[in-house]
């Protein structure tokens, strides 16, 4: 059996949030909605946005390509069916607002989609050269499925100045409520270590560590298992706590490095990749399927049916509720994502994408609990927040200074560090959204960027 590594990996600061997992953990990962139409964003990642590259009216197929680009720090987009492509033109982003798309309708011959590919327990990653891999990653448009959103391919392809040596693969999943990589580790843990070995070869990592959270035994053992006597990939057991998943602070408490203030993880030769990106990368190297669907938790008190649905990539979100069987009565605020990170939306139509692990509905009671005890009083100056922040940063301070216009002060105090994980304003007695104050800072500068000429 693969070596676990045990002990007291954890990281400063942090918080322990009602982990709410039970509503959807047992949940096996079912197909989602038969849906008629998509929308396909063109921009589901971190650099450069699609273009279209198919016109109105145009015939596409299951995963043909939609959306792509020259840049470097980009990934394309692909049709989730065969269907026509019904318009271009700006639907609703839950980070962007509004953003352009290809909205697609399916034939009505489309037949469901079909199981993924499972590998051997013996898989061999010899078989495929670091270029091959690296090339069958961008044409598939993976990007980091964790959250984060960054193109894959360029994240893994081998680096002269800044070569990799240690690949981490985050099964953490510490925000409340989501459970679909779980459920991926339960029921696909061969196909994302076939992925990890694919990436390892790729990325000229020389080891690996698959990271878990110990309130997740049944994880820990299937991946064992399915590791074997793999002495190249051993498994890290980590503490519970939030936000356990970011990767900086997966690196300090794995491997006890920290990943300088503004820096990525490669500068100090790790690589960090999340366990659906693993399967993913795993499916289009062997089976060269784009990434056109992905599992997603539906979940919260107000969801008749929460579970783990794989969904086409572009279904709404009304579709997607409607299908999970949400009480409409009890349905007070809808969050794309987790109740820490995630961002309340309020428009229906709002699409999944590639970085859409879950959605989370809150019920009338809770918001109006949360309303009646948060009403904001003045900071007190008791420094939890200081305690609790994963990136030993002053988020009062930051908090003040954008309060006051004071942009430049605000990012001397490191304003751009933070990861807006949430944990000051869970914490703050005061009720202050300091998350909030932080994250309306950095949209103040980078307006304020964007109009400084260059």
């Amino acid at each position: 059996m693969v070596t676990e590594v045990q002990g007291n990996l954890s990281f400063r600061g942090g918080v322990h949030p009602p982990e709410k997992k039970e509503l959807a953990c047992d949940c096996a990962i079912e197909p989602g909605p038969a849906v008629k139409q998509v929308a396909v964003m063109l921009s589901q990642h971190i650099g450069a946005p699609c273009r279209a590259i198919v016109e109105k009216g145009a015939d596409v197929e299951a995963g043909q390509k939609v959306g792509d680009s020259d840049a470097f720090v980009s990934a394309p987009v692909h049709s989730p069916f065969a269907g026509k492509v019904k318009e271009i033109g700006l639907c609703s982003h839950a980070v962007l607002g509004r953003s352009p798309a290809v909205v697609i309708e399916a034939r009505a011959e489309t037949p469901p989609v079909q199981p993924l590919w499972e590998p051997d327990a013996d898989f061999d990653e010899s078989k495929w050269s670091p270029e091959a891999i690296c090339q069958a990653i961008r044409d598939a448009g993976i990007v980091g499925m964790g959250g984060a959103g960054f193109p894959t391919r360029v994240k893994i392809e081998p680096n002269r100045q800044m070569p990799k040596e240690t690949l981490i693969i985050n099964g953490c999943e510490c925000e409340p409520y989501i459970t679909c990589d779980y459920r991926m580790m339960l029921e696909r843990a061969n196909q994302i270590i076939a992925g990890v070995k694919l990436v390892k070869r790729a990325s000229g990592c020389s080891r690996a560590f698959f990271a878990i959270e110990d309130n997740k035994p049944a994880a820990i053992e299937a991946i064992s298992a399915a590791l074997g006597d793999n002495e190249l990939i051993k498994v890290a057991v980590v503490k519970t706590k939030y936000p356990q998943g970011g990767e900086r602070q997966l690196i300090n408490a794995v491997l006890k490095k920290h990943v300088p203030t503004g820096g990525i993880p490669p500068m100090i030769g790790v690589l960090v990749v999340n366990v659906a990106t693993a399967a993913a990368i795993a499916d289009a190297v062997v089976s060269g399927r784009a990434l056109t669907h992905r599992a997603v938790t539906v979940s919260g008190e107000a969801v008749a049916r929460p579970g783990n649905y794989y969904v086409a990539i572009g279904t709404s979100v009304g579709d997607l509720l409607e299908f999970c069987g949400v009480m409409k009565t009890q349905m007070p605020r809808i969050v794309m994502g987790g109740p820490m990170m995630g961002l309340a939306i309020a428009d229906m139509d709002t699409p999944i994408t590639k970085v859409s692990g879950a959605i989370t509905v809150l019920t009338n009671k809770q918001i109006g609990k949360a309303k009646s005890a948060g009403r904001q009083t003045a900071c007190i100056r008791c420094g939890r927040c200081l305690e609790v922040c994963p990136e030993n940063l002053n988020p009062t301070k930051i908090a003040h200074a954008v309060k006051g216009n004071l942009l430049d002060l605000a990012q001397s105090y490191y304003l751009s560090a933070c990861i807006e994980c949430g944990c000051c304003s869970y914490v703050c007695p005061a009720n202050i959204e300091i998350t909030g104050y932080i994250k309306t800072g950095k949209i103040f500068v980078a307006r304020q960027n964007k109009r400084m000429p260059q």
